[in-house]
C-alpha cells in the first residue's frame, strides 16, 4: 500500500507521465546548487546537503558550531544561489522584538492629523539569517515563534503576511560559551533540523587558507529563483511514501519518548521526547533527500540519515543522565538500531 501518491495530478500539473522528467530536472538543479555552495563552503558536504533538504522541505534550519566555521557565509551563499531576498539580524543581548518584527511610529501630516504607520522590520524577507540567535534574551528569541510557524506576524492587532517562500536560518554558538541563552523548547521544535558544524578536514582548511587570503573573488550567480524553489517544494510534497518508510519513522520517533519507548536507556535518561512535528519533519525530509538523489520515492536509508539532525534538538536528557556523561548522539544511535 502507498500512503501518498501523485494525487490530483492533473489539477496540480504534476502527473505520472512527466513525474520522472520533473524529478530529473529538479535533481540536476539541486546538484548545481550543491556544487556551487560546496565550492565556497569547503569540506562540509553533509552540512550543505542537510541545508538543501531543509529548504526543499519548506523548513527552518538551526546551525550550531563555534564561531569561524562558515555558518554566516553558508547562509549568504545560499541566498545568492537560490535568488532569494535575504536579510540578516545580528542577535545581541540588547536586541528587542521590535528590531526584528518592526514597529509603529506616530506621524503627523501637514494638516496636523496624526496617524500610526507600520515600519516593517528585517523579518520581511524570503531568507532571514538570525546570526548568533542565542546571544539574545528568550523574549527576543520568541519574537520569531509566530512567524516561523504561521509565516505572518501581528502588530497592534493587525496581521502582516511574510513573503513566500519564508525561511529562517539561525546560527547558534554552543551553550557552554559565555553570553548565550538556551532557546525555548517551543521555538526549537519549529526548526526543521539542527545541523552541527564541525572543524574542516586538513585539505579543506588548507584550500580555504589559500582561497580566502588571495586577491581573487568568487562570483556567485543565481541558479534557481524563488518560484523554482517553491516548485521543488511542491514536488517534494507530491512524492509517494511506502508504508515501510512511514512505519520506520513512527517507530524511531515513538522509541524516543519515555512514555512509549521499549528501550531502557530512553526510559531512564530522557526527560522529554520528540513530538508529532518530528514525524512530520522526517516524512518531508526523506522525500526531499530522495529528490536530491534523483529517486522517485524515499527508503529506510533516508530515514536513518536524517534521524540525528531531526531529533537531536527535539529531545532532552534528564539531569542525572547529563551528570553521568550520557550524550544525545549516543542515545539517538540506539534509536536507529530499532529500524536498521
Amino acid at each position: 500500500m502507498i500512503l501518498t501518491s501523485f494525487q490530483k495530478e492533473d489539477e496540480e500539473g504534476f502527473n505520472a507521465e512527466n513525474s520522472v522528467k520533473k524529478v530529473e530536472a529538479l535533481t540536476e538543479d539541486m546538484k548545481r546548487v550543491h556544487k556551487t555552495i560546496s565550492s565556497v563552503i569547503l569540506g562540509q558536504e553533509e552540512v550543505v546537503e542537510e541545508t538543501i533538504i531543509t529548504l526543499l522541505s519548506g523548513g527552518h534550519l538551526l546551525l550550531v558550531g563555534v564561531p569561524g566555521l562558515g555558518k554566516t557565509r553558508l547562509v549568504e551563499t545560499l541566498g545568492k544561489v537560490l535568488g532569494l531576498q535575504e536579510k540578516r539580524i545580528q542577535f545581541t543581548p540588547d536586541l528587542m522584538p521590535g528590531d526584528i518584527l518592526g514597529s509603529e511610529v506616530l506621524e503627523e501630516s501637514e494638516r496636523g492629523k496624526r496617524s500610526f504607520r507600520f515600519i516593517r522590520g528585517p523579518i520581511f524577507s524570503q531568507l532571514l539569517m538570525a546570526d548568533e540567535i542565542n546571544r539574545a534574551s528568550p523574549r527576543t528569541q520568541s519574537a520569531l515563534l509566530q512567524s516561523m510557524q504561521e509565516h505572518r506576524i501581528s502588530i497592534a492587532g493587525q496581521y502582516y503576511n511574510l513573503p513566500a517562500p519564508f525561511h529562517v536560518l539561525a546560527t547558534q554558538n554552543p551553550l557552554e560559551q559565555e553570553g548565550t541563552y538556551p532557546l525555548p523548547e517551543a521555538q526549537l521544535d519549529r526548526f526543521f533540523m539542527e545541523v552541527d558544524i564541525s572543524y574542516p578536514e586538513v585539505w579543506a582548511e588548507k584550500k580555504m587558507l589559500v582561497d580566502t587570503t588571495g586577491s581573487s573573488t568568487t562570483t556567485i550567480k543565481p541558479i534557481i529563483e524563488a518560484e523554482g524553489l517553491m516548485e521543488a517544494q511542491r514536488a517534494v510534497r507530491s512524492m509517494p511514501v511506502g508504508e515501510k518508510v512511514a512505519d520506520a519513522i513512527l517507530k524511531v520517533v515513538r522509541a524516543g519518548r519515555p512514555q512509549t519507548s521499549k528501550l531502557q536507556e530512553v526510559q531512564d535518561n530522557v526527560y522529554w521526547g520528540p513530538g508529532p512535528r518530528a514525524s512530520q519533519a522526517l516524512m518531508l525530509g526523506v522525500r526531499a533527500r530522495a529528490l536530491v538523489q534523483g529517486r522517485l520515492a524515499p527508503n529506510i536509508e533516508d530515514v536513518i540519515k536524517l534521524v540525528h539532525p531531526v531529533l537531536r534538538h527535539r529531545m532532552a536528557l534528564s539531569f542525572s543522565a547529563r551528570a553521568e556523561g550520557m550524550s544525545m548522539s549516543r542515545l539517538i544511535d540506539r534509536l536507529i538500531d530499532v529500524i536498521s
